[in-house]
């Protein structure tokens, strides 16, 4: 038996490597696949932080609002203190919710309920039994409204933002809320 053993293979004499242009190329086109992936995982990474923001912010004006309605249903009084705050009376317990413009929180008593709420866009609304809008500017007009007010309304802007990404921001307006144990008349 006869074994035949292949003979290498041997390249031209002076072809061992790559030409400069051959190089030139490939780290062209390597360097704009890596500029494109890159820029994805910027982008990907920015839209994550910025959805990442939004959902924070929108849970916790949901639960800021949820709790401000179940308090407002069951309260049997209601005092305005200013404009931007109200005491009601729940349960025989006084509930303050207030917003501080100074450090942009919407507080129930000393509880930071809603933060990053924007600069003038916070307001309590006022109503009687009738559906009419009461004012709350003056110390007289919050005096007639702590007897008169039948609904409450809360809106409110919050914004959140990152240093990599703009500010997300959520308009809260929230339905008109019913003092369901006040007793008002016409």
């Amino acid at each position: 038996m006869t074994t035949i053993t292949p003979l290498p293979i041997r390249k031209p004499a002076g072809r061992y490597g790559f030409t400069l242009v051959e190089v030139l190329i490939g780290a062209s086109l390597s360097s704009f696949i890596l500029a494109g992936v890159l820029s994805t995982f910027l982008f990907l990474g920015r839209s994550g932080a910025n959805l990442q923001s939004y959902s924070d912010m929108e849970s916790e004006a949901r639960r800021g609002l949820e709790l401000f309605a179940q308090d407002t249903r069951q309260a049997s009084a209601i005092t305005w203190n200013s404009a931007t705050s109200v005491t009601l009376v729940v349960n025989a317990a006084s509930i303050t919710y207030s917003f501080n413009s100074g450090q942009r929180i919407f507080y129930r008593n000393t509880f930071p309920l809603i933060k990053g709420v924007t600069a003038g866009t916070f307001s309590f609304r006022a109503f009687d039994v009738a559906g009419h809008e009461m004012f709350v500017t003056t110390v007289a007009e919050r005096s007639t409204a702590s007897s008169s007010t039948k609904q409450l309304q809360i809106s409110l802007e919050a914004s959140r933002s990152n240093t990599t990404v703009v500010a997300a921001t959520n308009t809260v307006l929230s339905a008109r809320f019913i003092l369901r144990n006040k007793i008002v008349t016409a």
